[in-house]
């Protein structure tokens, strides 16, 4: 942990340096939660990104594990070893990803593979899948999904003035892809309305609650400084020739903050649980130098499907880090909190300023988690609201609150036994 900032989220996954960006292969093998990311060690700017790695057996506290997938000069990931996925494959744990040789519409889906411990990998010189489609400058992600018994693997595409697409593959082996066709794309109108933009990356596809729910990140404006959303979709896979297509019937924002991007999930059997990147938002290049790090991932969030909605909540084990209670009504220095209850009206959390600001008619349950300066906050109602704020050393939080019946606690890890 970075100790001396007050900014640093201690309780999240993020190594004390460096840049951080998108969750990748994220999985749970021999009951250990695994979850990898976009890592820059050297410096908190997005360049020759690796794989860090961190894992967990109860959500709570994580250990931090060497790099594992590296870059390799002269190879496919010389410039980087970007977004993708861990299969468990036949007892044999295969990361399945982006290698970029020298510039992102120059990538291929490679593999990687790893004992059950998932520290050392064997990284293959040899990519299974170029780029497929002369339509697109930008395909990559790879994310492998299952279905009737056959594997298939989905990555997202795109060309900046054109229109985005999920592209689908066959995969019962991983090292032999076929070529399906599109699994979605704008021709789709319930896609096009709630997942707008030139090039879809990121992509996740998994069945919840009877649902197939599609993840999709959004790069609206292809060039710019930071991709604008992430949209979820929820429909119907049905067979299409050889392959299949992905039906809507809903849509909407996964996260309507200003920092969530990049998600992944992992479908277990009793759940569905999800990280998201949580962007550095409002400080300067000079700023990150100093501080060192960039980046940060999220909680992990447990998804359901009701009534076709994409429902957000933080994972149950998480009220495990609450420790002292706190009065809601006085200033909060710590830093790490919750604040939870049900408020009307009006409610406030500020930072010198107010950073979350909502207004609700009738009595409705709230739940803001705040570590550094991360914070998460659900909505009874609403989709989750993931921002950044960066308050001083001994700024402190205030909570404003009309007709609220609201607690707060210090959060901090639980001691092991």
């Amino acid at each position: 942990m970075n100790q001396s900032d007050p900014s640093f989220p201690s309780l999240h996954i993020r190594p004390a340096q460096g840049w951080l960006n998108d969750p990748n292969g994220v999985c749970r093998i021999d009951g250990r939660y695994h979850v990898f990311f976009q890592y820059n060690p050297a410096a908190p700017v997005h360049a020759d990104v690796v794989w860090g790695h961190a894992s967990s057996t109860d959500l709570l506290h994580w250990t931090e594990h060497p790099v594992a997938l590296e870059r390799r000069p002269g190879t496919i990931t010389q410039v980087g070893c970007w977004t993708g996925c861990i299969v468990d494959d036949d007892g044999v744990p295969t990361a399945v990803y982006t290698a970029v040789h020298d510039q992102a519409s120059n990538a291929q889906v490679a593999l990687a593979r790893s004992d059950r411990e998932l520290i050392t990998w064997t990284q293959d010189d040899l990519g299974v899948m170029g780029m497929p489609d002369p339509a697109f400058t930008d395909v990559r992600d790879p994310f492998v999904f299952t279905v009737d018994g056959r594997r298939y693997a989905i990555q997202g595409a795109g060309k900046p003035g054109a229109e985005p697409a999920i592209l689908l593959y066959g995969c019962d082996r991983l090292d032999a892809w076929t070529e399906l066709g599109r699994l979605v794309d704008h021709s789709d109108p319930i896609a096009a309305e709630h997942a707008p933009g030139d090039i879809w990356e990121c992509p996740n596809l998994a069945l919840i609650d009877g649902r197939w729910v599609l993840i999709i990140s959004l790069i609206q404006n292809a060039g710019t400084a930071a991709p604008s959303d992430v949209a979820y979709l929820v429909g119907d896979l049905v067979p299409d020739g050889d392959g299949l297509r992905f039906v809507t019937t809903s849509g909407g924002a996964l996260d309507t903050g200003t920092t969530f991007y990049a998600p992944q999930l992992v479908a277990l059997p009793d759940r569905t649980l999800l990280w998201g990147w949580a962007r550095e938002t409002g400080r300067s290049a000079e700023d990150l130098a100093a501080a060192g790090w960039a980046g940060v991932l999220t909680y992990p969030w447990e998804l359901r499907v009701v009534d076709g909605v994409l429902i957000s909540s933080p994972a149950a084990e998480l009220t495990g880090l609450r420790r002292a209670e706190l009065d809601p009504r006085s200033k909060i220095t710590d830093r790490a909190f919750e604040v939870t209850g049900r408020f009307r009206g009006r409610f406030t959390l500020s930072a010198a300023e107010p950073v979350v600001d909502l207004t609700a008619e009738t009595d409705t349950e709230l739940r803001v988690l705040v570590d550094g300066s991360l914070l998460e906050v659900f909505v009874e109602g609403r989709q989750p609201i993931t921002v950044r704020a960066y308050p001083a050393a001994g700024t402190g939080w205030q909570v404003e609150a009309a007709d609220a019946g609201l607690r707060a606690w210090r959060l901090g890890l639980p001691e092991t036994g």
